[in-house]
């Protein structure tokens, strides 16, 4: 089976969403289940040296909600699942490309680590995901050779690769995330709780079997 994951690693609901589908996947007994991440921008107009983080959320919110109130939900939940949120520290909203280019150049043995890495930087230590050099710092942990890592974030084929996937998932209809596909036809959208996602294997599963 085959699970395509559109998120993006500014979204706090997509890391806790990460969290329950492995969840879920720890408890799933049916066929072996391939993840693939896939890039999806919650805003891709944010310049390359970002927002200053709190006037940018309070702008996003429309000022109608306090930011404490708009934060408790997710470091709830994220707690629930074993996840640190530390809003606090993040002084910048970025823009989120080249951290989705850095995912997409990883091996692929070492991608779902560079993006809990990713989520872990931006969300517990406040830095700046949309920094190359933040980024090669992570990239570097994982074993990717820096000046390497560097020259391919910069190419335009790396740009061109993570926009096309974001246009996919527009076409695909997908207008929040996280969004999870289930073998190209079942969508199921949100963090939803690790026995939803089990079901959705299960529905998938069996709607695989049926076409066979």
């Amino acid at each position: 089976m085959e699970i395509d994951v559109y998120q993006d690693t500014v979204c706090p609901w997509c890391r806790i969403g990460k969290a329950h589908l492995n969840a879920a996947l720890a408890q799933w007994q049916g066929e072996p289940v391939t993840v693939r991440y896939r890039t999806f921008f919650l805003n891709d107009q944010i310049p390359a040296e970002g927002y200053e983080f709190r006037s940018y959320m309070q702008a996003k919110g429309g000022g109608r909600v306090p930011l404490e109130q708009f934060f408790d939900a997710p470091r709830r939940a994220g707690a629930a699942a074993g996840l640190v949120f530390d809003f606090e520290r993040i002084e910048r909203a970025p823009n989120s490309e080249c951290s989705h280019r850095l995912i997409a150049l990883a091996p692929e043995e070492q991608r779902e680590a560079i993006l809990d890495a990713v989520y872990a930087a931006y969300f517990e230590h406040g830095q700046d995901i949309g920094d190359i050099a933040v980024l090669l710092d992570i990239a570097a942990a994982h074993g990717m050779d820096r000046a390497a890592t560097e020259a391919q974030l910069r190419r335009d084929d790396a740009a061109a690769a993570v926009r096309a996937e974001a246009r996919e998932a527009h076409e695909l209809g997908v207008t929040g995330v996280p969004f999870f596909v289930f073998n190209g036809r079942y969508g199921l959208s949100g963090a939803q709780p690790p026995h939803v996602i089990l079901q959705a294997l299960e529905m998938a599963a069996k709607e695989e079997a049926g076409a066979q």
